[in-house]
């Protein structure tokens, strides 16, 4: 991905403004795939060397509506840091803030509410071994029951006792929160969830699901990592729909 020049703007680093494209050009990956909802849900990742700092969503926007340079900054608390004129969510980083200051790999996590990933979520038994995507996550996903909207912090403590070694948590009856220790592994990981959940609403629908067995589901997961398609895990997938959204609309480079 081309980094064009940073905005005039003496605290910005080099990195910060690459990391600012970066999750903007995400934000234009998912309005341009769908995995929007009105101004609401959100994507956060780390300043690069910079401690406790995060860039997130300028609440109030669409996410076809951002650009690196709407981004807002932010602290581990959600206080802004950069002097934007647009709010921060609170639903939005009550939850990450949490993640971001427990789990040292949390680098970018996301939030969203698709269809198919909130009703694969509130399906009893979640997400099943019925099609491939599937089988990439069984085992590797947690689950933690509804408790109304995430805007109490009292709630992260059993938050992160379900997510536990997992990275995937599925919060029933509302929607996934995937975190990763890169954005392109995050959205690779987001777009295999999202295909899972979308075949098995699809396959319910038609009629009863094959179930994969648990042998072969180890066999799956064991050798998919030969299908990957650069060095960087997800990176070439990332860039490819970068280009696509070029082709819509430049303007998140800004």
């Amino acid at each position: 991905m081309a980094t064009t020049v940073a905005p005039s703007n003496d605290q910005m680093t080099d990195e910060e403004w690459k990391a600012r494209q970066e999750l903007a050009a995400t934000y234009r990956i998912f309005a341009m795939m769908g995995w929007h909802e009105a101004i609401f849900n959100h994507i956060t990742v780390k300043v690069p060397n910079e401690d406790g700092a995060f860039l997130i969503n300028p609440y109030g926007l669409h996410f076809s509506e951002v650009k690196a340079s709407n981004l807002v900054k932010i602290d581990i608390d959600g206080n802004k840091l950069d002097g934007s004129e647009y709010p921060v969510n609170k639903a939005g980083f009550v939850q990450h803030s949490l993640f971001h200051r427990h789990l040292h790999d949390a680098h970018c996590i996301i939030h969203t509410h698709t269809t198919d990933t909130m009703a694969v979520c509130s399906m009893e038994g979640g997400l099943q071994p019925v099609n491939f995507y599937a089988c990439n996550f069984i085992g590797r996903l947690s689950y933690h029951d509804f408790e109304g909207v995430t805007v109490r912090e009292e709630e992260g403590e059993r938050l992160l006792e379900n997510l536990g070694s997992n990275r995937i948590l599925m919060l029933k009856n509302h929607g996934p929160v995937v975190i990763g220790p890169t954005l392109p592994i995050a959205v690779i990981q987001y777009w295999a969830l999202q295909r899972a959940c979308e075949i098995q609403v699809a396959t319910m629908k038609a009629g009863e699901p094959i179930a994969v067995p648990q042998e072969v589901v180890d066999v799956h997961q064991r050798d998919i990592s030969q299908t990957q398609a650069s060095a960087e895990p997800g990176r070439a997938e990332f860039d490819a729909w970068v280009r696509q959204v070029d082709r819509i609309d430049t303007s998140w480079r800004e």
